[in-house]
């Protein structure tokens, strides 16, 4: 089966993609392109759906760069390959030939690119870094490469979406203490559970931050398991792990 990856228009100018589940060499859970180390998935398999990505955007193995994940609100500019990946959930290059990745299971992953400044950023925006300002510190961090924060782009590739993603009332009262204007992101679920909607807020952010050029692809990763990988699914499905899809963007 060959990559299955998704792009937009909006990102057009530049080599993208995010990617789905399809066209790699994993097998069972992780059925195909896991490219997350921290699943249990073998180590060499994920090396060889890593290099089928930077190879589809034009790179090798090498060129492609990630993070070490932790839902944290720091982004960090890239101008070489590192040796071990720091701690971070965004990065951001001017660098021609890196191919910036990121990798989610729910969780918003966000591309940014100015075209003028040609400038590249990708960002892993959970509820936690979202809410912490992980694609504000994406934007100032592209500011720091000579961005324009007029001119960049950004979409949100496949997430949870909000019929999907029920939450505490606990959950809203720490949105409630931290942004009080994100209220209205949250609708009634079932007794006292409630639904967040991760994408309206990450796009309330953005544009709140300056970002005009902002949107979702539409595609929700719990709903669709043929393409792609959904963390909640698997907690619900009682599986013992999950894969990890990766979004990446290149010069």
């Amino acid at each position: 089966m060959s990559l299955d990856y998704i792009t937009t228009d909006a990102l057009a100018a530049f080599r993208h993609g995010f990617f789905t589940r399809n066209g790699g060499a994993s097998s069972g859970i992780f059925t195909s392109l896991n490219c997350g180390y921290g699943a249990s998935d073998q180590r060499e398999t994920v090396m060889i759906n890593r290099a089928r990505v930077a190879k589809a955007l034009g790179g090798d193995s090498r060129s492609l760069v990630t993070v070490y994940q932790t839902h944290s609100a720091r982004a960090v500019a890239v101008e070489a390959p590192f040796d071990t990946p720091p701690e971070a959930d965004a990065l951001v290059t001017a660098t021609p030939g890196l191919v910036l990745g990121i990798l989610t299971a729910d969780c918003q992953p966000v591309l940014f690119a100015d075209p003028e400044a040609r400038v590249i950023g990708a960002a892993h925006a959970g509820w936690k870094g979202a809410l912490g300002g992980v694609l504000e510190a994406t934007i100032a961090a592209m500011e720091s490469l000579g961005a324009s924060r007029g001119a960049i782009r950004a979409s949100i590739g496949p997430s949870i979406s909000q019929r999907a993603y029920e939450v505490g009332p606990e959950f809203r009262d720490q949105f409630r203490t931290e942004d009080p204007d994100s209220l209205r992101f949250f609708s009634d679920g079932q007794r006292d559970r409630l639904l967040f909607d991760l994408v309206g807020y990450g796009l309330h952010r953005l544009r709140q931050a300056g970002i005009q050029r902002a949107h979702w692809t539409g595609h929700c990763t719990y709903s669709d398991p043929d393409r792609f990988y959904s963390y909640r699914r698997s907690t619900h499905l009682k599986e013992v792990d999950y894969g990890r899809l990766i979004s990446a963007i290149t010069l």
